[in-house]
């Protein structure tokens, strides 16, 4: 699959919430089509989290080439502007050697900022960090969030109060230019010079809840508490985002004596759900590809080969023809 002339290449996007199957479409895809599978979750890409993380197996990763899955130490942040150029290195790799690049992955922020480009926030510099450091520290991520929202209302909008590293991150751009990230990120942006089909994986919500259920009792037998409990002993600082990745916060409550391990599975498979339901609208209702090259599947996905050989020749079509 390649571009004659003056045509943009081809890439595939596979998108979904968690437990929809992306990776099992992704990995099918890969394996007839040639392809490199290139990690486009934010939480597979932390080295240290492979069970809670669901990161595809050594079985799978043996199959067809992988790229971006356990790269990063969780010590280090991971932020949009690093994965979009981490991408776009692997897809020009997987071009090079004749591969087709299929992204795949969860987060929606990290979709669009390959798609669509990045606003140019300029460096902030370090007494701001600092200074969104100390009010996450002093005031909770609450707290900031009520001070972004006097000052910058149109960021805070956007974000949720909950999410500390994210408002902690809009208050460091206001202070450190003087602007908010909503107004940095209006300026024109540049997309990546790819053409992209994209599918979206959307299955019924009971599919979804049916399939963390089972996921996470695999986890449990692949030794997922033993894999968070030498997480933890790293010490890391809790507002990395590695330290808030679904099932983390959670077993570290268990292992602390907060409560029993199904309480905290109980409490995993609830999040999850709820964060399942929040990609779910996010990939209903932006744009990863034009229209006409996005295709929605509306059930899950165990394995390809689940496709009947039409509804796989369809597919291929599809990607083959850029939609």
């Amino acid at each position: 699959m390649g571009a004659g002339g003056d045509e943009l290449p081809q890439a595939v996007i596979v998108a979904g919430p968690t437990a929809s199957g992306k990776s099992a479409l992704a990995l099918g895809l890969a394996q007839r089509l040639g392809g490199v599978v290139i990690n486009a979750d934010a939480m597979q890409v932390y080295r240290e989290l492979r069970i809670v993380t669901a990161r595809p197996s050594e079985a799978e990763t043996a199959l067809v080439p992988h790229a971006l899955y356990g790269v990063r130490p969780a010590a280090e942040a991971g932020t949009a502007a690093w994965w979009r150029a981490e991408a776009l290195a692997a897809m020009a790799a997987a071009r090079a050697a004749g591969r087709v690049p299929i992204l795949c992955g969860g987060t929606g922020m990290y979709f669009g900022a390959l798609v669509h480009g990045l606003a140019e926030i300029p460096e902030c510099g370090e007494a701001a960090r600092a200074e969104a450091r100390w009010m996450l520290a002093e005031l909770g991520p609450q707290g900031l969030y009520a001070a972004l929202m006097k000052v910058d209302q149109a960021t805070a909008a956007r974000l949720r109060p909950s999410d500390s590293q994210r408002v902690a991150r809009a208050w460091e751009v206001w202070r450190g230019t003087g602007r908010g990230m909503a107004a940095w990120q209006a300026e024109p942006t540049q997309g990546a010079p790819w053409r992209f089909t994209a599918f979206v994986v959307d299955p019924p919500r009971e599919a979804l809840r049916a399939a963390i259920a089972a996921r996470l009792q695999r986890m449990v037998a692949a030794g997922v508490v033993e894999e968070v409990q030498q997480f933890l002993r790293l010490g890391l600082d809790p507002a990395l985002p590695a330290m808030r990745a679904l099932g983390v916060p959670e077993l570290a409550a268990y292992l602390a004596g907060d409560c029993d391990l199904a309480a905290a599975l109980q409490r995993i498979a609830l999040v999850s759900g709820q964060y399942t339901k929040r990609q779910a609208t996010w990939f209903r209702h932006r744009r990863m590809a034009d229209a006409s090259r996005t295709h929605t599947i509306t059930s899950r996905i165990a394995e390809f080969t689940q496709f009947s050989e039409s509804e796989s020749a369809e597919i291929l079509a599809f990607i083959e023809s850029g939609g």
